[in-house]
């Protein structure tokens, strides 16, 4: 029985112990010989042609890592970027991480920011994390050594998002993580719904109720872009959570009936709007927004950049806030400043989301009180095709992906929460 075998069938800590590291194993990866497939052929970057999927080197884990056996993973905006080579490609990275770290250094870069899986192997200095622990990660990879992160992981110097600007990423049937990037796995979720969490949820936690967000409190009325995408989901679940009155803006009528279901009553139809560039668009917007709850927004959730920017400055009520994680319309922002600075507004930058915080939010997910957006799974094999859904926007939630799990719906111990939570609230968006 090989070291996968085993993890698939259970086995006990022993076993995995007793069991050989393989020298290669299975993951989704770039090759750096084609960073420049898109230069002649920009019309259409599409990812299946660059990400593959195949037997790459196993790392050796260092002091403070663990090697887990990955049963799922997920797909995120930065799997996309990277096998689009955008902004710039990861390759540059991992040769600057491979100064002070050369295993990153290599000619493929496995991806991935998420999973869940078992601790088959610990570094030395671990200490609170033992072989067969079921667990899932967070995609902070920060130097535990750095002062600051005693104060807050996200403003080390050598912050790096796991996946993206590390090697040995999710996307695999091993990957390689720091012990302070584990969790323990929510008990009455399957591995695929385990999976596809802590990215997104723990950005949106940061960005909405973290002390280093817009710190929302009761009754806060809440805008969110992409209200059924990754983040969006999770931050919509977070304003109800929360006591806010979350107002979302979506793009299709499915997207609005999803989000009626969970519990969202004020709805925006995003195409209505067809430029947000102008200031008559922008009262528009903010007209609407009153219409249905009253107000204008205490806090605008913003990660889709420079097609809406302006319109969320202008919008935000006065002393109001904009907490931005991104820019997925583009990075070069304008808006007005006369309605930032005359209506004393703030603008928050948020990234990520420090190891305290991602704590919070899987306590409240194994809990019971925030849910997965799950809304497709893919085999391993077939990660290009779940990347390029996310590329093109044809998903709602999140998209994951098996990997050493042979089949959705395996890996749940819980099985009275679950029944408490109800598989209409755990399934919300693969019905949607």
């Amino acid at each position: 029985m090989t070291l996968a075998e085993a993890v698939v069938a259970g086995a006990e800590p022993a076993e995995l112990e007793r069991l050989e590291v393989p020298a290669t194993y299975r993951a989704a990866y770039l090759s750096k010989d084609e960073v420049g497939t898109f230069e002649q052929d920009a019309a259409d970057k599409d990812v299946r042609r660059t990400l593959h999927v195949g037997e790459v080197p196993m790392p050796e884990p260092a002091e403070d890592e663990v090697l887990i056996a990955v049963l799922a993973s997920a797909i995120n905006f930065n799997t996309v970027w990277s096998a689009m080579f955008e902004p710039i490609p990861t390759f540059a990275f991992l040769e600057r991480f491979g100064r002070t770290d050369p295993r990153h250094d290599l000619p493929t870069h496995v991806l991935g920011s998420d999973a869940a899986g078992v601790v088959v192997r610990t570094g030395r200095a671990v200490r609170r994390w033992r072989v067969g622990d079921r667990v899932v990660t967070s995609p902070a990879y920060v130097d535990g050594e750095d002062p600051v992160v005693q104060h807050d992981g996200m403003l080390a110097a050598d912050l790096r998002a796991w996946g993206f600007e590390t090697n040995f990423g999710g996307l695999a049937d091993f990957a390689l993580v720091k012990a302070t990037q584990l969790l323990a796995k929510p008990r009455h979720l399957t591995w695929e719904e385990a999976a596809c969490n802590m990215l997104c949820a723990s950005t949106a936690y940061r960005m909405l109720v973290g002390e280093r967000g817009a710190r929302m409190k009761q009754g806060d009325v809440v805008l969110l872009w992409g209200a059924t995408g990754g983040l969006g989901g999770y931050g919509v679940q977070l304003v109800l959570g929360g006591g806010g009155i979350p107002v979302g803006v979506v793009s299709s009528p499915e997207k609005a009936a999803l989000l009626r279901r969970m519990g969202c009553a004020h709805v925006i139809d995003r195409t209505q709007f067809d430029d947000l560039t102008g200031e008559k668009a922008w009262r528009r917007l903010g007209a609407e927004v009153r219409r249905l709850v009253g107000e204008d927004p205490a806090i605008v959730f913003e990660h889709t950049g420079k097609e809406t920017f302006g319109a969320s400055v202008y919008v935000a009520a006065r002393g109001g806030s904009v907490v931005t994680c991104g820019s997925s319309s583009g990075y070069a922002h304008a808006y007005d400043n006369r309605h930032l600075w005359m209506k004393l507004k703030r603008i928050i930058g948020s990234h990520g989301a420090n190891y305290q915080e991602c704590h919070e939010v899987n306590r409240l997910i194994s809990l019971g009180l925030l849910h997965p957006t799950l809304s497709a799974v893919y085999p391993l094999d077939r990660v290009a095709e779940a990347a390029r859904a996310v590329q093109l926007n044809r998903h709602v939630g999140k998209v994951g992906v098996l990997a050493l799990a042979p089949a959705e719906g395996l890996g749940v111990e819980d099985h009275d929460l679950r029944a408490r939570v109800g598989e209409d609230r755990l399934r919300m968006f693969r019905s949607g």
